[in-house]
């Protein structure tokens, strides 16, 4: 049986004592594996431009960028646990769809219920039957969805966007809505990349159903959804928007 994938972790703060509690704690959960430590922003980027990291662990009170503006500037951010010791950062953090939010000086048993998050995101994909993306013998992509107690298939090129509604998601299709139990962080990971793309905290659209689009909203089946902010510089690079 192979052994599960580790998640790859990286840590970033400007305070060593600080970034030494993280790095035990890291070193102390299995399934966890720390790639490396940074003192700064400017580090941590050349880090995630040459290494494959699925979960940062980010200060967000730093000199020269605060580390919720630093995560507004990446293209592709992993996903992020913030580390502060300020609670006036906390919605600020979330809204940029943080995994948790952790609050100086750190327990290890706070620690631990912030990366559980990480693996209820990733374990539904990772090692469970009733979400995942496969090819059948023609070649065609698809992923199940938990629905009235049945795994129902939906095939990929079918799916027009996907909207959140808060603890659930909506996948809209050509032909019908499918309402299910799941995190709409936890859908765009699972979906390919190259098809799917995240345009608003609350919308993943399928790139080639796109009929027209602004740099504000996109149009899908006479349908309007809106570019949030923090999304608009990687939707316009996909789109090319001038």
């Amino acid at each position: 049986m192979t052994a599960p994938k580790k998640i790859t972790c990286l840590a970033v703060d400007d305070e060593p004592p600080a970034l030494g509690i993280i790095k035990k704690y890291i070193d102390a959960v299995p399934s966890l594996q720390l790639i490396t430590t940074c003192n700064n922003a400017v580090e941590a980027l050349s880090v995630l431009q040459t290494q494959i990291i699925d979960l940062l662990f980010l200060d967000i009170q730093m000199p020269q960028i605060l580390g919720t503006d630093f995560m507004r500037t990446l293209k592709n951010p992993p996903k992020v646990i913030f580390t502060t010791a300020y609670r006036k950062f906390a919605v600020e953090g979330f809204e940029l769809d943080a995994i948790d939010y952790l609050l100086k000086p750190i327990s290890f048993d706070r620690f631990l219920k912030a990366v559980n998050k990480v693996m209820d995101i990733n374990l539904p994909v990772m090692n469970q039957h009733t979400d995942y993306i496969e090819k059948n013998n023609h070649q065609e992509s698809f992923i199940s969805f938990r629905v009235d107690r049945k795994n129902l298939k939906i095939l990929l090129d079918d799916i027009l966007y996907v909207e959140s509604l808060k603890d659930y998601v909506k996948v809209v299709t050509k032909t019908k809505n499918i309402i299910t139990k799941r995190s709409i962080a936890s859908l765009e990971e699972a979906l390919p990349t190259a098809a799917f793309m995240r345009i608003h905290r609350s919308y993943i659209v399928a790139v080639n159903k796109i009929e027209s689009y602004t740099s504000e909203l996109i149009e899908i089946t006479k349908q309007e959804l809106p570019i949030g902010r923090m999304y608009r510089l990687q939707v316009a690079k996909v789109l090319k928007l001038d």
